[in-house]
C-alpha cells in the first residue's frame, strides 16, 4: 500500500497541494452557497414580511364583514321601480338615473354566462376569488408601465369593486378588494356571484338613450328580447360592453339614436366570440356564423317609455308612491303620520328620501287603473270636438322675461271611482301633458259651482231635519248683503226643494244654506274628503253655490258624490293597491278608509232628488247621449261667470264626474257648434261613459237600482207650505206628493187657506160688502195674508207673484183681510177701448173701488144697447163678442153699484144704426087732402124731432136696469 502511494506521489507533481485545494474550495463554495441561501431565505422572509406588513397596513381599517353584511352590500344595487295596471298588467318603469331590472341566473341565456366568463374570468370556476398569477402580471405591468394592461381582477373582485368599494385606482383599494374577494368566496356559491355580477354590471345605453345596468335591461334595451332569449352574437356583444360601456354602446345620449360608427362595439364582440371559441364554449361553425351577425339590423327600435305613453298616470303614481313611502320612512324614525302632515319641512324631507327610494329600489307598484277603460277614455278625449275655442292669454316667458301671447285651449278633467271600494278605475288628466304638466283630475283646484248644492246644502239640511224634498222654499229676491240671483235672472215663486235642485235654482239653495249655517254644515265636506277648504270659506254664504276661495279637485268632488251611493258612508278614493319590494314582499297594502257622513235615509233622498236632474232637469239631454241605461243620479254645475262646467253622477256601482274650463279662468263660450257649454260637458261625460261601458258593461251599468233603506215614507203635502194637506188645499188643487225621512214627516195640517166670497179691486181680493153687485162677487179658496210673514213678503201682490202660473194655482186668491169701501163718487169713464177682429179690449179703471166692468151692445140696425157681459176687475180686460155687425161700449162699476159714463162706442163689422129707406113713387095729391098738407108737414117734422131726441138719449145714457136688460143676449 505504501508503495502505491509513493508511486502515486512520485508520478503527481502537485500531489501534495491538489487535494488540499479541492477540499478548501469545496468547503468555501459550500459555505458560500449556504450563506447565499440563508441570505436569500432571510431576504424572502423579509420581503414577505414587508409585503405582508404592507398589505396588512393597507387593509387595517377594513372591518371584518359578516355574511349578512356582505349579502346586503352585494345585492344592494339600484333597480328601477315598475308600475302595473289593475290585474297585474305591466305599465312601465318610473324615471330613474339608470334603468335596471333584476333577473335570476336561471333566466339568463347560457351563451351570455359563457361569454362573460370567457371574456372577463376564464378561471372563474377554479379560483378562490383571486388569481395570484394575474395579480403579479398586473403588478409587473403597472411597475413597468407596459403598453398592454391585461388587468388582474376576477369577476368576484369586479363585484366587490362595484358594490362595496369604489373605482379608485390605488393599492389601498386593490388590497381591500383582494381581501373582500377571498372572503366573499367563502360565503357565496359561484352561481350566486355570477348572478349578482350580471345584475350590477353597466351596459351603456338603451334605444331610448337611458343608462342601463344588468343583463335583463341590456337585453331588452338593445335587442328587444329577454336575457334568457339572447343568441350567441347578441350575448357576445352584451358581454363585451362592460369594458367600455359608453364607448361600445350602439346608442347615443341624444334620445337613443343609433351611432353612425358601430365598429368599436362590433370589434369587441368579435374578440369575445374568439375567446368563446378558443375557450371551447362554442364550435367553429357557431363562431363563423356569429361573426356574420348584423348588429345594426337587429337593434331594437326606440320604444315609448311609460312617462311618454302614460304621462298623467305615471307621474300620479310616482307622486302617490312617494307619499306612501315617506310615511313608512318617517315611522321608522319614530314620527307619526299626523306629525308628518303638520310639519311641511319634515314632510318634504321624507318625500325627498322616498323619491330616491322608489327610483332605485325596484319596487313593484300595483294600481287600481283598468288599462282598457283608461286607454279608451284617452282616445275619447283626443277625438272630442266640442270643447270650445282656444282663447288668448298673456304669459311671461321664463327664459327672456318678456310677455307673450299664447292660445289657451279648453282643458278637461275626469275621474271614475268604484263606490264600495274607493278604487279609482280611470281618470282623464287633460288634453296634452306636454302643454302643461298639470293633472286636471287630481291636482287642479276649481270652484265646483252648483255641484256643491247636494253636498253642502240639501243633504246636510235633510240630515239636520231642516229640509225634506217636499219642503217649500220661496224663490224670491233676497235681502241683506248677499243677494244671489238665479241663472237668467228670473224667480220662480214657491217651489219645493226637489224642484229647486232639479232646475238648479240658486236662491232657494242659498236660503236653505243660510238657515243651517249656524250648525256647521261645512263639517260634512270635511268628512267627505275636501282637503282644500280655506278658513274664509267657513263663513261665507256663497259657498252654498260652489263659490270657493281655492277650489276643489275633480277627484275630491267626485269622491264626495260616491257617499250618496254608499248609503251615506264616505269611502276614500285611492289609486295604489299595493307596493312590493324587489323580492316580492308586500311593503304596503291599501286599507279601506271609511267615514259615516249621512244617514242612509238622507243619502237616498238626495239620490232620488238628483234622479230628477237627469230625468227632466238641467241634465235631461244626457238621456239622448248615453248608449245604455242605469240608475243614474247627478248634478250639473257652473262656475262664476261661466268659468267652469261640471257634471257628476253616481249609480249603484260607480261615480263619474267631468269638468271643462280654461287653466286661466275665462268664460266658456255660451254656444259652440250649436251646443251650450253645459251640453258640451254632458256629451263629453256620456262619450267617456259609453267607452267605459264598452269595456266593462256590468261594472258601468249595473242592473240593480239604488237601494231604498228603511225609514223612507211617501206623504202628500200642501204645496203652499209643505205641511199636511187640508181639505181646502185639496179643493184648491194644491196637493203634492213626495218621499220623506220618517223622522221628519210633517205633522201639522196646513191652515193657510180659507173658504169665502171676495171681490177684486186692482188685482187685490177683498171681503164682500153688502152693496157689491152680485155679478162681480166670486167665491173660492183664499190664502190668508199671514202667509206673507212666513216667506218674508211685504205685500199681497208680491205673494201672488210667488204662485206659479199653472192650472192648479188658478182658483187661489190672496185676500187683504178687509172690505173694500166706496169712495163716494161715480167711477171715471173707461179709456183705451178698441176692437180687433171679434175682440174688444180696454184699459183698467184707475179708481180704487171699481169691482168690475159691464159691456153693452147694440145689434146691427139698432140703437138699443143692452148688457152683454160682466167681467170682474181681476180678469183679463178683454171680451170676445163675435163677428156679427154690432156696436159696443164699456162702463166701470164700483163697489156701490155705480156705473161710469159709457166709453167711446166701438163697432164690429158693417154696423149701421138704421135700415136704408125704400124710395116710393110720387103720388098725385088728393085734392081733399091738400088742405091738410101744411098740417101734415108740421106733424111729420115733430115726429122726426122726437125720434132724434130719443136716439140721442139712448147713446148718452145706459139702458134701463130692468130685469131683461141685466141678461146678456
Amino acid at each position: 500500500m505504501k508503495k502505491k502511494e509513493e508511486k502515486h506521489r512520485r508520478f503527481s507533481p502537485f500531489n501534495k497541494d491538489i487535494g488540499k485545494s479541492l477540499r478548501i474550495s469545496y468547503n468555501v463554495i459550500g459555505n458560500l452557497l449556504l450563506l447565499f441561501l440563508i441570505i436569500g431565505l432571510i431576504g424572502i422572509c423579509f420581503a414577505g414580511g414587508v409585503g405582508a406588513g404592507y398589505f396588512a397596513s393597507l387593509v387595517k381599517d377594513e372591518p371584518v364583514r359578516s355574511y349578512e353584511e356582505m349579502k346586503n352590500d352585494i345585492y344592494n344595487y339600484e333597480e328601477t321601480s315598475q308600475v302595473f295596471f289593475d290585474q297585474n298588467i305591466y305599465l312601465g318603469k318610473l324615471n330613474a338615473d339608470i334603468e335596471r331590472e333584476e333577473v335570476q341566473l336561471e333566466n339568463v341565456s347560457q351563451h351570455l354566462v359563457d361569454a362573460v366568463i370567457a371574456t372577463e374570468d376564464e378561471l372563474f370556476y377554479e379560483h378562490e376569488g383571486v388569481v395570484p398569477k394575474a395579480i403579479m402580471r398586473a403588478i409587473f405591468q403597472e411597475f413597468t408601465n407596459a403598453s398592454v394592461q391585461t388587468g388582474g381582477s376576477t369577476l368576484t373582485q369586479q363585484l366587490i369593486k362595484n358594490q362595496i368599494l369604489t373605482n379608485e385606482v390605488s393599492f389601498d383599494r386593490k388590497a381591500k378588494e383582494i381581501l373582500l374577494a377571498l372572503r366573499l368566496e367563502k360565503f357565496f356559491e359561484k352561481d350566486e356571484i355570477i348572478e349578482a355580477y350580471l345584475n350590477v354590471a353597466d351596459f351603456g345605453r338603451n334605444s331610448n338613450g337611458k343608462n342601463i345596468a344588468g343583463v335583463e335591461a341590456a337585453a331588452k334595451g338593445i335587442f328587444g328580447v329577454s336575457a334568457k332569449d339572447l343568441s350567441i352574437p347578441q350575448a357576445a356583444f352584451i358581454a363585451g360592453l362592460p369594458q367600455s360601456p359608453f364607448g361600445y354602446t350602439p346608442f347615443s345620449n341624444d334620445g337613443g339614436k343609433v351611432k353612425e360608427d358601430l365598429s368599436s362595439g362590433i370589434n369587441r364582440m368579435k374578440t369575445v366570440l374568439n375567446r368563446m371559441y378558443t375557450g371551447g364554449f362554442i364550435s367553429q361553425e357557431q363562431y363563423k356564423q356569429a361573426l356574420s351577425y348584423d348588429i345594426r339590423a337587429n337593434l331594437t327600435p326606440k320604444k315609448p317609455t311609460s312617462t311618454e305613453q302614460y304621462p298623467y298616470l305615471t307621474y300620479e303614481v310616482e307622486d302617490r308612491a312617494k307619499d306612501i313611502i315617506a310615511v313608512q320612512l318617517a315611522q321608522k324614525d319614530g314620527y307619526t303620520e299626523e306629525e308628518l302632515s303638520k310639519d311641511k319641512d319634515l314632510k318634504n324631507q321624507y318625500r325627498t328620501l322616498a323619491d330616491q327610494d322608489i327610483r332605485h329600489n325596484g319596487y313593484r307598484i300595483h294600481t287600481t287603473i283598468n288599462k282598457d277603460i283608461y286607454d279608451k277614455m284617452q282616445e275619447v278625449v283626443k277625438q272630442y270636438e266640442y270643447y270650445g275655442s282656444d282663447k288668448p292669454e298673456q304669459i311671461k316667458d321664463s327664459d327672456t322675461g318678456e310677455t307673450k301671447t299664447i292660445q289657451e285651449p279648453v282643458e278637461v278633467g275626469g275621474v271614475l271611482i268604484e263606490n264600495t271600494t274607493g278604487k279609482i278605475i280611470s281618470f282623464v288628466g287633460g288634453r296634452d301633458f306636454e302643454r302643461e304638466n298639470l293633472n286636471h283630475a287630481t291636482d287642479a283646484l276649481r270652484a265646483n259651482g252648483s255641484t256643491m248644492k247636494p253636498l253642502l246644502v240639501y243633504a246636510p239640511a235633510m240630515e239636520l231635519g231642516a229640509t225634506q224634498p217636499g219642503t217649500v222654499i220661496a224663490d224670491t229676491p233676497m235681502t241683506g248683503s248677499y243677494k244671489p240671483k238665479n241663472y237668467g235672472g228670473a224667480y220662480h215663486g214657491l217651489t219645493s226643494a226637489r224642484t229647486a235642485l232639479k232646475y238648479s235654482y240658486n236662491v232657494p239653495a242659498a236660503k236653505t244654506y243660510m238657515n243651517i249655517m249656524n250648525q256647521n254644515p261645512v263639517s260634512y265636506l270635511e268628512k267627505m274628503g275636501f282637503s282644500s277648504l280655506n278658513k274664509i270659506d267657513y263663513g261665507i254664504a256663497s259657498l252654498s253655490l260652489g263659490g270657493m276661495t281655492d277650489g276643489v279637485t275633480v277627484e275630491e268632488n267626485v269622491n264626495a258624490y260616491s257617499t250618496f251611493a254608499n248609503q251615506g258612508k264616505f269611502v276614500d278614493a285611492y289609486l295604489i293597491e299595493k307596493i312590493e319590494n324587489s323580492d316580492g314582499e308586500v311593503v304596503y297594502q291599501h286599507e279601506k278608509v271609511q267615514n259615516d257622513v249621512f244617514s242612509a235615509q238622507t243619502a237616498y233622498l238626495t239620490i232620488d232628488m238628483m234622479r230628477d236632474v237627469i230625468r227632466s232637469g238641467t241634465a235631461a239631454s244626457l238621456n239622448g247621449y248615453l248608449s245604455f241605461s242605469a240608475d243614474w243620479a247627478g248634478k250639473t254645475g257652473t262656475g262664476q261667470d261661466y268659468h267652469d262646467a261640471w257634471f257628476v253622477a253616481t249609480n249603484p256601482n260607480v261615480t263619474f264626474g267631468t269638468w271643462i274650463g280654461y287653466d286661466t279662468p275665462k268664460p266658456l263660450e255660451q254656444n259652440y257648434k250649436g251646443m251650450s257649454y253645459s251640453k258640451r260637458n254632458l256629451l263629453l261625460w256620456a262619450k267617456l261613459m259609453n267607452a267605459a261601458h264598452d269595456v266593462e258593461p256590468n261594472l258601468i251599468a249595473p242592473k240593480n237600482r239604488h237601494e231604498t233603506p228603511g225609514g223612507i215614507v211617501q206623504r202628500s203635502y200642501c204645496a203652499l207650505t209643505g205641511e199636511l194637506a187640508s181639505d181646502l188645499c185639496r179643493k184648491a188643487g194644491l196637493v203634492a206628493t213626495d218621499i220623506f225621512n220618517a223622522k221628519y214627516v210633517p205633522t201639522k195640517v196646513d191652515d193657510s187657506l180659507t173658504q169665502g166670497k171676495y171681490v177684486y179691486v186692482k188685482d187685490r181680493a177683498y171681503k164682500v160688502p153688502a152693496s157689491a153687485p152680485s155679478e162681480f162677487v166670486q167665491e173660492g179658496v183664499m190664502l190668508k195674508k199671514e202667509v206673507l210673514q212666513r216667506y218674508n213678503i211685504s205685500s199681497t201682490s208680491d205673494l201672488k207673484r210667488l204662485l206659479p202660473n199653472t192650472s192648479k194655482w188658478g182658483n187661489l186668491v190672496v185676500t187683504e183681510g178687509k172690505e173694500i169701501v166706496d169712495n163716494g163718487s161715480k167711477p171715471r169713464q173707461v179709456n183705451g177701448v178698441s176692437s180687433g177682429g171679434s175682440t174688444i179690449s180696454w184699459k183698467a179703471n184707475a179708481d180704487n173701488d171699481v169691482v168690475g166692468y159691464r159691456v153693452y151692445g147694440a145689434a146691427n140696425h139698432s140703437t138699443s144697447f143692452k148688457k152683454v157681459a160682466s167681467l170682474p176687475s181681476s180678469d183679463k180686460l178683454s171680451v170676445s163678442v163675435g163677428s156679427s155687425p154690432a156696436a159696443y161700449y164699456i162702463v166701470a162699476v164700483d163697489v156701490a153699484g155705480n156705473e161710469s159714463s159709457p166709453s167711446t162706442i166701438v163697432k164690429i163689422g158693417d154696423y149701421a144704426e138704421e135700415k136704408p129707406k125704400v124710395e116710393e113713387k110720387p103720388k098725385t095729391e088728393d085734392p081733399k087732402h091738400s088742405a091738410n098738407t101744411d098740417q101734415n108737414k108740421d106733424t111729420n117734422k115733430q115726429n122726426e124731432n122726437k125720434n132724434a131726441d130719443q136716439k140721442q138719449k139712448q147713446e148718452e145714457a145706459p139702458a134701463s136696469s130692468s130685469t131683461d136688460n141685466n141678461k146678456p143676449e
